[in-house]
């Protein structure tokens, strides 16, 4: 891959600001000390922005060589939120905020985004607008919904938006792409089993919800083999089991907590 000299030479400041934002995580919607480090780096460089749409997005807005005349534009989106998940890395720029983390790599989606908007603003050199999308609350908060219900494409009209994901594995220095979905749909479910509590000692008075919970977890995975057309991808995890309070005691209730995703409406369903 070919890299512009002029992001070669500002990677040592981008990669700083990475860092600082890995440092200092934020959960969806509360990414307002994220969102201050672009809007401020923005403005730095000249760039109009607008705040707030989605609760805590940042749009800026960059011009060509024509001032936008030609009404064309696109989006170039990241987005800004981290993960309820402990870091347990210790290098100097690990998060500061207990129990989050920069973990599926937006810190790096964001310094990305920053790095082509340091860049389109020093070179106009095409007609139209490119809009700077950072885009809160992509993990499960419905960030791009919210900011689209907050009229993002009636106040920044755009043909087209692009975007891209991180891929830990990938050589240094390769972009991949592939014709049709890339990205799964994630949706999310919590599923609570009603028992009856008993002594541990005496099983047979009680429900125990947990077996069923087991036997739930086995039985999700033959939707996949038995219920789903061989053709079409999906998967289903069971990510948290909670249940009971004391060793000796069998619990009321038993929940569990996962994902599905799939690449179509019909396998979500």
């Amino acid at each position: 891959m070919k890299l512009i000299d002029t992001i070669l030479t500002d990677a040592a400041s981008i990669a700083a600001i990475r860092k600082d934002i890995h440092a200092h995580p934020e959960l969806c919607f509360q990414e307002v000390r994220t969102a201050d480090v672009v809007a401020q780096q923005l403005t730095d460089w000249g760039i109009p922005i607008h705040r707030g749409m989605g609760t805590t997005g940042v749009v800026g807005i960059v011009h060509g060589r024509d001032g936008g005349a030609c009404g064309r534009g696109i989006g170039l989106r990241a987005d800004i939120d981290a993960l309820p998940m402990q870091e347990f890395n210790t290098f100097a720029h690990a998060s500061k905020h207990q129990g989050k983390m920069h973990a599926c790599g937006h810190d790096g989606h964001t310094a990305m985004l920053l790095a082509a908007a340091k860049h389109f603003s020093k070179h106009r050199d095409f007609d139209g607008t490119v809009y700077l999308i950072f885009q809160p609350a992509e993990e499960g908060g419905g960030g791009a919904r919210e900011m689209i219900k907050d009229g993002l494409f009636d106040k920044f009209p755009m043909q087209a938006v692009f975007g891209m994901h991180n891929w830990p594995g990938a050589p240094v220095g390769t972009f991949a792409v592939s014709p049709g979905p890339v990205m799964a749909s994630s949706n999310e479910f919590k599923i609570t089993i009603r028992g009856k509590g008993s002594h541990a000692a005496l099983p047979h008075n009680g429900i125990d919800p947990v077996p069923i919970a087991c036997q739930m977890v086995q039985g999700f995975q033959t939707i996949i083999t038995r219920n789903k057309k061989p053709v079409d991808a999906g998967v289903i995890s069971v990510t948290m089991i909670h249940a009971g309070e004391a060793t000796n005691v069998v619990p009321d209730s038993c929940e569990l907590q996962g994902t599905v995703r799939t690449f179509s409406i019909e396998c979500s369903t």
